[in-house]
């Protein structure tokens, strides 16, 4: 099981979509591609966005089950995709954390590149491309994740 998270970044929608396109204009020297993977959930939203900005049309999923809420645990392969070694594919993820997933995919497609669009220490060097790196310490509040809620003032949190 990882460490807690001591801190709280939320993303909302439209910067996840902005990172997303930053993301895909870094990878748009890697024309043309086979195809975009998408490593599920997290990175099904991120690898819509980047497949529409680079004009890909082949879209396949790697599904892996790691994370329960706030905890990652093992690792339960769902779903290999059909790419062979990975050659001429993007893979694409929301994050890396740990790299736990990331070193199963990389396993399953080795020649393919791999993208996400946040990236932390312990998982950062799994990677080939991102767009923001944050503290492993920190956890990512996703907009699939969260919804809309009162947000108690920082100088009265922990008081009541």
């Amino acid at each position: 099981m990882s460490e807690p998270r001591n801190k709280e970044y939320p993303v909302s929608w439209e910067e996840l979509h902005r990172n997303a396109r930053a993301l895909a204009w870094r990878l748009s020297e890697l024309q043309p591609l086979d195809g975009v993977i998408a490593i599920t959930r997290g990175g099904l939203v991120p690898a819509a966005i980047v497949a529409r900005e680079l004009e890909v049309r082949l879209i396949d999923t790697v599904c892996i089950a790691s994370y329960d809420h706030k905890t990652q645990g093992e690792a339960n392969i769902l779903k290999k995709p059909e790419a062979g070694d990975g050659s001429g594919w993007l893979i694409v993820d929301d994050l890396v954390d740990t790299g736990k997933t990331a070193k199963i995919v990389r396993e399953m497609l080795p020649k393919a590149h791999f993208a996400t669009v946040y990236a932390k220490p312990a998982g950062r060097p799994l990677v080939d491309t991102f767009v923001t790196e944050v503290s492993q310490d920190t956890w990512i509040l996703f907009p699939w994740d969260v919804e809309l809620a009162y947000a108690e003032p920082i100088r009265n949190r922990g008081k009541r």
